[in-house]
């Protein structure tokens, strides 16, 4: 369950980044473009994000773990850059997906993408009962 709400978060973020046309960042849907199919790739594409950062992502963070503690953490602006590229590749096998134009824009929007995903992390994290003794 939390697999699908997390993508859902990601689409959203995603749908999100790709209403700025600065940071040339855009999905194509898949034939023939309507509002469905939209929301199918958003959804498809989320999907592989959460993917690649869940597999990809961590090996990648563990590897870099003394440039984590270099840079104070300001690397994984450039890793979520990375993994986020990493899934316009991957998308980009099937003729529709996303796209991103350059590497330092793609690095702005994963970081706009992380933002709303730690907003809605907070918002929808389960509040733990507190007991009264």
């Amino acid at each position: 369950m939390r697999f699908i709400v997390r993508v859902v978060i990601n689409a959203f973020a995603i749908w999100v980044v790709t209403l700025i046309p600065d940071l040339q960042v855009r999905v194509t849907p898949f034939a023939p473009g309507e509002t469905l199919q939209l929301v199918l790739t958003l959804l498809l594409v989320a999907a592989i994000f959460a993917l690649v950062n869940t597999v990809i992502g961590t090996l990648v963070k563990i590897i870099a773990f003394p440039l984590y503690i270099l840079t104070l953490g300001l690397i994984s602006l450039i890793i979520n850059g990375f993994l986020l590229w990493l899934t316009a590749w991957v998308t980009s096998w099937f003729g529709f997906g996303l796209t991103v134009g350059d590497f330092w824009w793609g690095v702005l929007a994963a970081l706009i993408i992380a933002v709303i995903n730690g907003i809605f992390g907070i918002i929808l994290r389960p509040q733990r009962q507190r007991r009264r003794d």
